[in-house]
């Protein structure tokens, strides 16, 4: 009989971060073709700011899930779409970066596997990173 594992726990984007950018993307080729006139470069400019808004959107649609836990470890997003797992010895710290800067405060999980460091905020996770690293550490904990 195999021992029972513990349930993944997985973060996201949220839904509406990937409709938002490529709402964007298609509004920046709308307004370049608008205020074009008989210029060519703002409708160029416009595109290329679009194609890399769209990419970004299309990221968040293929590899929605940026992080997840279980007993053996995480799993992270690595490159455009891929995934990197990390076994629990490879993982040195689990830290929040708290910075703030005009009045704005913005919290970045970091996970530091040693030769790579993983950085995720507020809109990777959809969840404050502060909660999302206190699971992370009870997991670890829990995996001994």
């Amino acid at each position: 009989m195999q021992p029972e594992s513990s349930p993944v726990h997985q973060w996201r984007v949220p839904v509406i971060l990937p409709v938002a950018k490529l709402v964007g993307a298609v509004v920046l080729v709308g307004l370049g073709l608008l205020f074009a006139g008989n210029d060519r470069v703002q409708p160029v400019l416009a595109g290329l700011a679009a194609a890399a808004l769209t990419g970004w959107g299309l990221r968040d649609l293929v590899a929605p899930v940026r992080l997840a836990v279980d007993r053996d470890g995480i799993t992270v997003i690595h490159g455009f779409a891929g995934r990197r797992r990390l076994p629990w010895p490879v993982v040195e710290a689990i830290t929040v970066d708290r910075r703030t800067r005009h009045g704005l405060t913005s919290e970045t999980l970091e996970i530091d596997a040693g030769e790579s460091l993983h950085l995720f905020g507020r809109y990777d996770l959809d969840a404050p990173p502060a909660e999302v690293a206190e699971v992370l550490r009870a997991a670890r904990s829990a995996a001994g």
